[in-house]
């Protein structure tokens, strides 16, 4: 056998060192687009965080405060009711403005009472109804701070300003240091970002109302989605014909699983509000409208499961003379569940994430009150944080940052345990 010319193995050996080359360079390609994509990731997590964490803190003065039982017109022996119902807002602006005895201006008041949050009262009213042994006696009340404040300290607002441009005046300002010399500013984590409900005071404003609504929500979309979803997938997969009406129907659930939920939320419009009369606002319409986005999705998964399972498992079962309907319940659903449940988590941290569906079926409202149930008016995590960031109050950043970051939590916790229900539970043949 003779060897090739020296001229087609020079051509050859060139071409195999291009087609090397080029896979290193396609290499190279693919770990630049992972790096980028990752830095991408880690600068929008940061940006988040350092714009975010600052909510989880906030700053309190301390106000001496006489809880005088004349002006209060309660005593320690008083009901519940009455205690509840006192002007503690009152009393709580006459003792600052004992601190401040040289403040005589009513302009120079109304800025002093801008050092505290509107809502301060409330904080006393709660002091008293736990321990109404504080009446006729005098407290240090750490009271929580106005937005403005609070912004200043954190240093999420400037101070060095003009004065016309700054969220404090030059006199709140001077205020402001002489309570920090003497004590009587600090800094501590803030309760009420994880109790409360939404507030027309950013330092009050709380993101639990919003988790109570998406939980409901969650939990109204699962227990429609989950037995329709799975019983579809199996009756689209084991029993139904193969013919034009059954391809009719895959295909429209793919398209379905690709549709924009805004038009989930206009069906749900036209449907539950309008015709069925369902409550609006609710986290019952809030579930409906999110169940018919997640059917799709949990249909595509569970049947993509059954497909995995071998025929030879059907084989036996009716070999060893199950029914039709025991194959399926006892032996394939079975074994196709693990990946059944990763659909459905993916299809509800997905619903989680959604805001325009909720937006067309009325959950949007300002809500205070935490929702204690199905037909209580209530809003979700991703609408909420939309409210705050169309706020224009500076105090409501620091809160859309942190309210991103709570919903960032929730679905990496839930695709964390998708992947964990794949790997524990996978079967490989």
């Amino acid at each position: 056998m003779t060897d090739p010319p020296p001229s087609n193995r020079r051509e050859s050996n060139e071409r195999v060192r291009r087609r090397y080359a080029s896979e290193r360079r396609f290499q190279w390609y693919g770990r630049l687009a992972m790096l980028l994509g990752v830095a991408v990731l880690a600068f929008l997590v940061l940006t988040v965080f350092s714009s975010g964490y600052s909510a989880f803190v906030r700053h309190q003065i301390g106000v001496e405060v006489f809880f005088d039982t004349d002006a209060l017109g309660i005593t320690a022996q008083s009901p519940v009711e009455e205690l509840e119902q006192a002007e503690y807002l009152l009393l709580l602006r006459k003792n600052l403005f004992k601190m401040f005895p040289k403040i005589r201006k009513r302009r120079d008041r109304k800025q002093l009472l801008g050092l505290i949050s509107s809502n301060s009262g409330g904080e006393l009213r709660d002091l008293v109804v736990s321990n109404p042994a504080v009446l006729g006696t005098k407290q240090t009340v750490w009271v929580t701070s106005s937005s403005n404040v609070d912004q200043i300290l954190k240093g999420n607002a400037p101070r060095e300003i003009a004065e016309k441009s700054r969220l404090l005046g030059d006199k709140q300002l001077k205020w402001m240091d002489s309570l920090a010399d003497e004590g009587r500013l600090r800094k501590k984590f803030n309760p009420y970002f994880f109790t409360r409900g939404d507030s027309r005071a950013p330092e009050m404003a709380g993101i639990w109302g919003a988790i109570l609504g998406s939980f409901w929500a969650l939990m109204v979309c699962l227990l429609l989605s989950f037995p329709l979803g799975v019983a579809a997938a199996i009756y689209l997969e084991e029993f139904a014909p193969k013919n034009r009406w059954s391809e009719l129907i895959e295909v429209n659930i793919n398209n379905l699983a690709a549709v924009p939920s805004i038009i989930f939320g206009l069906l749900g419009l036209a449907v539950f509000l309008n015709f069925f009369g369902v409550p609006r606002g609710t986290p019952l319409v809030g579930g409906m409208v999110l169940s018919l986005m997640t059917l799709p999705t949990i249909i595509i998964a569970c049947r993509s499961a059954l497909k995995a399972v071998p025929p030879s498992i059907r084989e036996g079962a009716m070999g060893m003379g199950a029914s039709p309907m025991q194959v399926v319940l006892h032996h394939v659903f079975p074994l196709a569940l693990p990946g059944t449940l990763t659909g459905v988590i993916i299809g509800l941290a997905r619903a989680l994430g959604e805001t325009a569906p909720l937006l067309m079926i009325g959950m949007f409202a300002f809500v205070v009150d935490l929702p204690g149930g199905l037909l209580d008016s209530a809003t979700a995590l991703p609408v909420q944080i939309y409210l705050w960031a169309e706020s224009s109050e500076r105090g409501y950043v620091e809160l859309t940052a942190a309210g991103i970051m709570v919903i960032l939590s929730f679905m990496v916790v839930m695709n964390s345990i998708a992947m964990y229900f794949r790997k524990r539970f996978e079967r490989r043949w």
